[in-house]
């Protein structure tokens, strides 16, 4: 598991011996394909390295609502927040695709940290990163109606493909999602999406989603 490791960002820079250091205080995990991963309000003891799949990091309210906060892919990585305080879990985690994880114990990836301070540093970054996102995102919900934040939403998962010169949403997140996203409802986001094929914007394909032109502000 060392190969794979050291293809994750986040130990960029250690060397072999390092990464045997993190692999003999991990252990490999394989969920199915709509597997609750760790549940809001579970205790705070480890951090998951996806190695292959995909998972959404997810909310849910009192009344049963689910709101998207993320979703996450190979060398990407989620309960690090353990790492840092004593409080359960922030979030929910399932499975989208069956997922392999490294699984690191809170004690022994501390014990990294204090090694290598770069890591932590890199940690500190990411978790900055996140911060800011959901602060656009809280943004966007108090700002944007709901036509604007389905394209925020759009042109945020996209991947720029060079060679067709075009944004590429892929894989192609289902409408439910996207409302997920954006708190609006199912049909509101297909009434949007519709509009848009129909206006030549983006093309839906089974399995992507091709942004042709830069979206409209308005509708």
């Amino acid at each position: 598991m060392d190969r794979q490791l050291a293809n994750i960002p986040l130990f960029t820079g250690l060397d072999t011996h390092e990464l045997s250091m993190i692999n003999n205080g991990a252990s490999v995990r394989t969920f199915s394909r709509n597997t609750i991963v760790v549940h809001e309000g579970d205790e705070s003891d480890s951090l998951f390295l996806v190695l292959s799949g995909r998972v959404q990091v997810f909310l849910t309210s009192e009344n049963g609502r689910e709101v998207i906060l993320n979703t996450q892919g190979e060398g990407e990585y989620f309960g690090e927040l353990a790492l840092l305080d004593d409080l359960p879990r922030s979030a929910s985690v399932i499975t989208i695709e069956p997922c392999k994880f490294c699984v690191i114990s809170k004690t022994d990836f501390q014990k990294v940290l204090l090694n290598h301070p770069e890591i932590a540093q890199k940690v500190i970054r990411n978790l900055t990163r996140r911060v800011r996102a959901l602060t656009d995102n809280v943004k966007n919900l108090a700002l944007l109606d709901v036509y604007g934040r389905v394209a925020r939403t759009l042109l945020t998962i996209a991947v720029e493909n060079e060679q067709a010169g075009k944004m590429i949403v892929e894989p192609k997140p289902t409408h439910q999602d996207i409302g997920k996203m954006i708190g609006a409802s199912r049909e509101m986001v297909t009434r949007i999406m519709k509009d848009l094929v129909v206006g030549g914007y983006i093309t839906v394909e089974s399995a992507r989603i091709i942004i042709h032109q830069k979206l409209p502000r308005s509708w």
